[in-house]
């Protein structure tokens, strides 16, 4: 078998064939490679994406290549406010009749310029915290309440919350607050049969960080881990289909770090 068949071929993980799923920032990157994993196991998915309808209809080609009898689907929404939010459940309750049992939040931003805090506006501060902290609890707020026992939230978060990471304090701060979110919900759900886990990636060659990973200081990023290269969006999209699957189903208010070792250096 070659890696483009392998990479089309079912996967049999317990407990997620037939399910309806949820990824959000799934038009590219992590939640793309999310999404296709999802459908490879049996999932009906659904993506929520914020603007670039070319990224998304390739997105929704990659999936259908993987699926014959499950239409992806995809939705274009704002998630930092509570009418795309809206927009979006609106869409999950039409094409999964109003319920839900995997949601995956990965949508979420990073700028590559750094942005020392002592030079950081009160609009720039803002603007993060609600990509990547306001969307997700919007985003999970909207999900718990369409899932049933067995439900699994996957949040996504980032290494700089465990590290920090110096000139994007507003980034390491937001991701951060998602994996305190995460303990705390885990707890508020558990009962009900819900499970509430996080990945934390460090460096992954996607769009977002091409800026960096594409250009002179990709070979200084893999000489800082200890695995030896940068991660690819399926290497920790196989992680998130872990804690979508049964196979992590005692598993709730953890982090999985998938960051190729990089959190125990310096």
């Amino acid at each position: 078998m070659n890696p483009r068949e392998s990479a089309r071929a079912p996967l049999v993980l317990p407990g997620i064939q037939g399910r309806t799923a949820l990824v959000t920032g799934g038009s590219r990157g992590i939640g793309r490679a999310a999404a296709v994993w999802l459908a490879r196991a049996g999932a009906h998915v659904g993506i929520g994406y914020r603007a670039d309808s070319e990224a998304a209809s390739r997105a929704l080609s990659e999936i259908r290549q993987v699926t014959s009898d499950r239409e992806p689907w995809a939705e274009s929404a704002d998630l930092a406010t509570e009418e795309g939010v809206s927009v979006l459940f609106a869409r999950v309750d039409r094409e999964f009749n109003g319920k839900l049992d995997i949601l995956v939040a990965n949508a979420g931003i990073w700028n590559a310029a750094p942005r020392p805090l002592v030079d950081m506006e009160s609009d720039e501060w803002r603007a993060m915290l609600d990509a990547n902290l306001t969307s997700v609890y919007l985003t999970t707020r909207s999900a718990a309440r369409r899932m049933e026992e067995g439900g699994r939230i996957i949040l996504v978060s980032s290494t700089a919350a465990q590290r920090g990471e110096a000139g994007h304090s507003h980034y390491a701060a937001s991701k951060g607050a998602v994996q305190s979110l995460v303990k705390s919900v885990a707890v508020e759900l558990g009962g009900q049969g819900i499970t509430v886990n996080a990945v934390a990636p460090g460096w992954v060659d996607t769009d977002m960080t091409a800026v960096v990973l594409r250009g002179a200081e990709r070979d200084r990023v893999q000489r800082e881990i200890p695995l030896g290269r940068i991660a690819s969006p399926a290497d920790v999209a196989g992680p998130i289909i872990f804690l979508a699957s049964d196979l992590a189903r005692h598993m709730t208010g953890e982090v999985l770090n998938v960051n190729g070792g990089s959190v125990l250096c310096g």
